[in-house]
C-alpha cells in the first residue's frame, strides 16, 4: 500500500511539474510573439533609414516665453535625433524626446498587448500596450493608438523611469507612405521639465512669487512642430548628433 501511495504522490508531482512547465513554455512562446499591427508599423517606419526635415515650432509652457520658431531636425537610425532652432535654444524636456517610436520598436525587447479599440479624431484606433522585458530601458509603459489599415500611430503616451509621462498626438499629410507625421503635438507635466542646457531662471525671493512658480509647475506644457518639408534618405552625418 505505502508503494502504491508513493507512486500516486510521485505522479501527482510529476503531473504539477509537467503542467508547469508547459504552462511556462505557452507564455514563454505567447510573449515571443510579435503583434502583426506593430510589425506593420516597424516595417513602414523601417523605410526610413535618415531624414532632415523642417518645420515651424510652437512652445506653449507656463513659466517659459517663447516665440514660433523655425527648426530642423536630424534622423538617422536606430534613433539619432536632434532638433535645432534657429537664432536660439530648442526648449524640448530633456530624456522625453529619447523615447520616440523608433527607439521603443527597435528594441524589440518588449511585450505587445492589444488593449481593444478607441474612437481618436473620428478614427477607430487599435490600442497596444508595449512593456518592456528589459530593465535597462528608459521607459516603463508605452500606449500606442493605431491606425490598423495605414499602420500609422497617432498617439502615443509613455511613462518614462527619470523624466515623467509623455503624450505624443501626430497629423499625417505628405510623408504618411513612410510614417512621418506633418504635425507632432509633445505634451508633458511642467512639474517633470528638466530645464535643456544652457537655460536659467531666475525669480523674485518672496512667498508670491515662490507660490506662482509653484503652481505653474503644476500645469501642462505642449511642444507643436509643423513640417513643412522632409528630405528622406539622403543620408547624414554622425557629426550632426
Amino acid at each position: 500500500m505505502r508503494g502504491i501511495k508513493k507512486n500516486k504522490i510521485a505522479f501527482k508531482l510529476h503531473y504539477r511539474y509537467l503542467l508547469l512547465t508547459i504552462m511556462t513554455l505557452c507564455i514563454n512562446g505567447l510573449f515571443a510573439q510579435s503583434n502583426p499591427l506593430i510589425e506593420k508599423v516597424s516595417q513602414k517606419l523601417g523605410l526610413v533609414n535618415d531624414y532632415t526635415a523642417i518645420g515651424i515650432m510652437k512652445t506653449d509652457v507656463s513659466f517659459i516665453k517663447a516665440s514660433l520658431g523655425k527648426v530642423k531636425v536630424y534622423f538617422k537610425k536606430p534613433n539619432l535625433l536632434k532638433i535645432k532652432k534657429e537664432g536660439g535654444i530648442s526648449l524640448l524636456p530633456k530624456g522625453g524626446v529619447s523615447v520616440t517610436l523608433n527607439s521603443l520598436l527597435n528594441s524589440k525587447q518588449f511585450i505587445a498587448m492589444e488593449s481593444g479599440k478607441q474612437l481618436f479624431k473620428g478614427k477607430e484606433l487599435q490600442v497596444i500596450k508595449l512593456i518592456p522585458t528589459d530593465d535597462a530601458l528608459d521607459w516603463v509603459i508605452s500606449t500606442l493608438w493605431i491606425d490598423a489599415s495605414t499602420a500609422l500611430v497617432y498617439k502615443t503616451f509613455t511613462t518614462t523611469k527619470d523624466n515623467g509621462t509623455y503624450e505624443v498626438t501626430m497629423e499625417y499629410g505628405t510623408y504618411a507612405d513612410f510614417g512621418l507625421p506633418s504635425k507632432v503635438i509633445f505634451g508633458f507635466n511642467t512639474k517633470d521639465y528638466k530645464l535643456p542646457n544652457g537655460i536659467t531662471l531666475e525669480f523674485v525671493e518672496d512667498d508670491a512669487a515662490v507660490a506662482k512658480q509653484k503652481a505653474l509647475r503644476s500645469k501642462k506644457g505642449t511642444i507643436e512642430i509643423t513640417y513643412s518639408n522632409y528630405v528622406i534618405n539622403k543620408g547624414v552625418s554622425n557629426s550632426m548628433f
